[in-house]
């Protein structure tokens, strides 16, 4: 891990550390000078996301392991059984390998860092046999066998079954749990959220109903279109819009252009020469005469406002993603599902639109996770009227 640690410097000037990162450097220095105690909970923590943004980068894997002890730790002996719990794992793993609370008194964590996953047995399953027959060699089975040890490879599969989140949020302490100093305007975020789709769904109410009844007019079908997307962490939702499209279409063609787009190879019919390639599909077929003016002013979004009152979305954050997409991220765009909520509007949205290659649109989503603020959205949401009365990028 000892090339690891070095790249710290180059990740401070990349501006990847924060105040987490920072803390967590001092914790580096103590922890190589000596292992003869482990982490407490909160350099671990920040630790852990050191590495997750480290891998992202590298692609080099590592392994969490989790040794949950709440089974026995009402017990008057449990310190002491966890003191010689900790005393086997700083003897049976790595140097390099980091070794904290990530529950502070009640689940043990270890990193393993820069793993290989070559070979038929999973690199979890060789781990975890490691430690376990340690613990049995030391300790006897009777306080292994209380013990619940999981463990977790990075970057992780996403999950294929409906209702499954494609991310494990054990790996994002630093976003799961939230600090205290952003939990009051993390609330007023919500207030904000609520009060404000309730408001504009009553006042919009009349342009609603002209909307579902020019659609009902002019196309067989449903009014409102339902999708499936990814909300924060990956969890499924049903995204409502208004139907802008015929009915059977074919969801093949979208798909296969988007993967396209997020490579990088989206130079086809459906990029003009001279000008930057887009989002969405130009000139699309698929798409029905109501539909091409709903797209153009953005009103096609107007029923999100639903899903913010329902929490799956907010006014402002990234564009929710399809799983489809998800299957094809690169490991740092997936950041963009996992660290705050897909929004209505957004600071891509406001900046550019379907006009920016994949990777800046990502880039401009982590701008807004990593700065956010109650003002930064303030400043988005009296920006989007502009972006949608303009219509530039907008198909």
């Amino acid at each position: 891990m000892g090339n690891g640690y070095s790249r710290i410097p180059a990740l401070w000037e990349q501006g990847v550390l924060r105040s987490t990162t920072r803390r967590a450097a001092s914790a580096v220095g103590s922890l190589m000078e000596s292992r003869e105690e482990v982490l407490l909970e909160e350099s671990f923590r920040s630790m852990l996301t050191l590495e997750r943004r480290r891998a992202e980068r590298s692609r080099k894997p590592f392994v969490l392991m989790l040794l949950d002890a709440s089974a026995f730790i009402e017990e008057k002996t449990s310190d002491r059984f966890l003191g010689r719990i900790c005393s086997v794992l700083l003897k049976s793993t790595r140097e390099t390998d980091l070794i904290g609370w990530y529950e502070k008194g009640v689940v043990l964590g270890v990193i393993f860092t820069e793993v290989t996953c070559e070979g038929q047995t999973p690199i979890t399953e060789i781990l975890r046999s490691k430690v376990l027959h340690a613990l049995h060699a030391e300790l006897g089975r009777k306080v292994p066998s209380s013990l619940v040890v999981t463990t977790h490879l990075f970057p992780e599969k996403s999950g294929q079954d409906k209702g499954e989140k494609v991310a494990d949020s054990r790996f994002y302490p630093d976003l799961a749990k939230g600090t205290p100093r952003k939990r009051v305007p993390q609330v007023a975020k919500r207030v904000i959220d609520v009060l404000g789709s309730s408001f504009l769904l009553l006042i919009l109410s009349p342009l609603l109903a002209i909307i579902a009844l020019a659609i009902k007019l002019t196309s067989k079908g449903p009014v409102i279109f339902r999708q499936e997307r990814l909300g924060q962490f990956g969890t499924r939702f049903r995204c409502l819009k208004f139907r802008t499209m015929y009915v059977n279409n074919d969801p093949k063609i979208h798909q296969e252009y988007v993967q396209r787009f997020i490579n990088g190879h989206a130079e086809s019919a459906h990029k003009e020469s001279g000008k930057p390639s887009v989002y969405k599909i130009k000139n699309d077929s698929r798409v029905t005469t109501i539909g091409r003016l709903l797209r153009k002013t953005s009103l096609d979004e107007l029923p999100q406002f639903w899903n913010v009152m329902m929490g799956d979305m907010s006014l402002v954050g990234p564009r929710p993603s399809l799983p489809y997409e998800f299957e094809i991220y690169d490991i740092w765009h997936r950041r963009r599902v996992l660290e705050v909520k897909p929004g209505v509007t957004g600071l891509w949205q406001v900046s550019g639109r379907s006009r920016t290659c994949f990777d800046d649109m990502v880039r401009l989503d982590l701008r807004y996770s990593q700065s956010w603020s109650i003002w930064l959205d303030v400043k988005i949401l009296l920006a989007t009227p502009g972006a949608v009365l303009s219509g530039d990028g907008a198909y």
